[in-house]
């Protein structure tokens, strides 16, 4: 009896030793992973980083390209607007880029003015002082220029206004053809003259016009 409860003690030290060696390796393996696991992590680059070094570069490519695309896109539509032929600034008013009024008048014997205004969105100058004016499609129906009044050139634009003066008759006695319009253009070349409506009927005979001019009272046709 003796020999066997000698013998158990001892196989129980013999097992408290395995199990404490075991325990022992599985606590240094432990350790090497952990030290393995952090050298990695500390050797691999952190995304915070690398997104936070882009981010400058790609706002300025950005708004570089931002102030590119609105500076090409200006030149593009200031180019359109020169070539449409109706941006206005600084080209000659022909006479399809103006609209006409005409009214009666009682001074020097009666004759008509006509007021003369650029369109909607058009800016343009009255290069020729005088205006080609005629009544009916015969030679004694074209208005000779007296040279009364003007300004050279006459900007044309928003409510800004060009007057000259028209007389039918400039003769004594009752000849005369009678006419109920007068055709205008701003140059005798002008492809595209306008026949206006007069407000009375009209008995022409050598008839005369002025100048343009700013100021109606420079208009009113007489020979000098």
């Amino acid at each position: 009896m003796r020999s066997r409860l000698a013998a158990r003690p001892a196989r129980l030290v013999l097992a408290a030793a395995a199990v404490a060696a075991l325990a022992a390796t599985a606590t240094a393996c432990d350790s090497d992973d952990l030290a393995d696991a952090g050298s990695s992590t500390a050797s691999a680059p952190a995304p915070a980083d690398s997104g936070a070094g882009n981010s400058p570069s790609a706002g300025t490519t950005s708004t570089s390209s931002a102030t590119g695309g609105s500076h090409s896109g200006g030149s593009t539509d200031d180019n359109a607007s020169q070539q449409s032929g109706k941006s206005g600034y600084g080209q000659a008013c022909g006479t399809n880029d103006l609209t006409f009024t005409v009214t009666s008048q009682t001074q020097a014997g009666g004759y008509y003015l006509v007021a003369a205004r650029a369109k909607s969105g058009i800016s343009c100058y009255l290069d020729v002082n005088t205006p080609s004016v005629s009544f009916g499609s015969g030679a004694e129906g074209v208005a000779s220029p007296v040279g009364q009044g003007g300004e050279d050139p006459i900007k044309l634009s928003g409510s800004a206004v060009a007057y000259t003066g028209i007389s039918p008759k400039t003769t004594k006695g009752n000849g005369g053809v009678e006419f109920d319009h007068v055709i205008i253009a701003t140059t005798e070349d002008d492809p595209n003259p306008a026949e206006l409506k007069l407000p009375d009927t009209a008995t022409v005979e050598k008839p005369i016009v002025t100048n343009w001019s700013t100021d109606r009272s420079e208009t009113v046709p007489v020979i000098v």
